[in-house]
């Protein structure tokens, strides 16, 4: 029998299907509080990097508090003009000196955050269109003595927090996610013009859907009003395609609703993103580490992007528990919705959560005693092997926003 503190308890509620509101966000890759969320998550997986070849450990660090301030732009059709930078600031803590040796841990930083915003927005000239600052301190001593491993050779906690997941997903947030993962990844190799910051948001209500989109055009690929006007519809037919695939309600689509067409002011950007020009990132603001802002759902407010996954709850623990609910609803029959939450103690190991809470949603006619068990066993045996997850983070094998 484990000793792990195991709570799986039914819960009495309307399934989220049912009823009548249901609200789902997902930012898009090239917005600025998921770039925030990219480049630091960039800056911590370089860092173990050069931790692991330097002297063969992952050393204490924190990445999680940059920020964008966004820049300023003169948009035109076939080609503008930035004409203040976006600037970039690298906060956080992290290891500079161990047993001697001493890392370079700014310029580290500072690579990883140019090469990621280069690899994520290809119209932005690294030179002349971005400044990155970066301000790295130095983490405080108790969490550096935390951060070593216990009698049990696992991390300890490295806060008092808490991780939470949910599964399955509903239709509108498989609508949501499979929209903005469809752009991302097809549409926008077909029409350069579509940028990298795209914001979902879905709205059901009873069993009409409607998909509001803010979709920043790059102004290169765009000759003129009747081509923007173009793209729009072009767009609407394609999200409205993929999101008639995830179910039979009825959708809409509005796209870029600010748009005046008549005075010609649109959504129009010289690099595909609003950083340029008005809209400042934080890490940590966007979405959490399913890809999506739930507010129908049990959510954390903790940034998972640029913490540690060693021993950084409020990485590992919503990681873990999103997973931990996906395999639940994979393998045991009867579950119509699960919640699940994993509370941490500071100093303790990370593998014995202070309580493993699952709250389950059975489907009619369902046996909760066998639900329960098996729930539990899967739970048991995740937090075993707690630490696959700080491999899989560190290979980028996980997606944290």
């Amino acid at each position: 029998m484990s000793s792990r503190n195991i709570r799986v308890e039914a819960l009495d509620q309307i399934p989220l299907e049912q009823q009548q509101i249901e609200l789902v966000e997902r930012k898009g890759i090239g917005h600025p509080d998921s770039l925030a969320d990219g480049i630091a998550e960039s800056v911590s997986q370089a860092l173990c990097k050069a931790y692991m070849e330097e002297c063969g450990a992952y050393l204490h660090h924190n990445s999680d508090q940059g920020e964008i301030v966004a820049g300023e732009s003169q948009p035109k059709y076939g080609g503008g003009s930035i004409i203040k930078p976006i600037y970039v600031l690298l906060d956080g803590r992290a290891t500079k000196e161990f047993e001697g040796i001493t890392f370079p841990t700014d310029a580290i930083a500072i690579e990883a955050a140019r090469k990621y915003l280069g690899s994520t927005l290809g119209e932005l000239n690294l030179e002349r269109d971005l400044i990155v600052d970066c301000r790295l301190g130095v983490g405080s001593t108790d969490l550096r003595d935390v951060f070593r491993p216990c009698d049990s050779k696992l991390p300890r906690a490295n806060d008092t927090s808490f991780g939470v997941g949910h599964a399955a997903f509903s239709e509108t947030e498989n609508i949501v996610k499979g929209v903005s993962d469809y752009i991302d990844g097809d549409l926008r190799k077909k029409y350069p013009m579509i940028g990298r910051d795209v914001k979902v948001m879905g709205l059901r209500q009873k069993d009409e859907i409607t998909l509001t989109i803010g979709c920043a055009m790059v102004d290169r690929y765009c000759a003129g009003l009747s081509e923007y006007i173009e793209m729009k519809e072009i767009l609407n037919e394609a999200v409205l395609k993929v999101a008639k695939t995830y179910t039979s309600r009825s959708i809409k689509i509005q796209i870029n609703t600010a748009d005046d067409i008549e005075r010609g002011s649109v959504y129009l950007t010289v690099t595909g993103t609003s950083a340029e020009m008005g809209d400042d990132g934080s890490v940590g603001r966007g979405n959490r580490c399913n890809g999506l802002i739930t507010p129908n759902r049990p959510m954390s407010m903790e940034a998972t992007s640029g913490k540690n996954p060693i021993n950084h709850i409020g990485k590992i623990y919503n990681l873990l528990s999103t997973q931990i609910a996906r395999e639940c609803v994979k393998k045991v029959d009867g579950i119509q919705e699960i919640y699940i939450r994993l509370l941490s103690q500071i100093g303790m190991p990370i593998d014995h959560p202070l309580v493993a809470s699952a709250q389950v949603l059975p489907a009619c006619g369902a046996d909760f005693t066998s639900i329960s068990r098996d729930i539990e066993g899967i739970i048991d045996e995740q937090l075993a092997d707690v630490t696959c997850v700080t491999e899989k983070v560190i290979r980028g094998e996980l997606n944290t926003f």
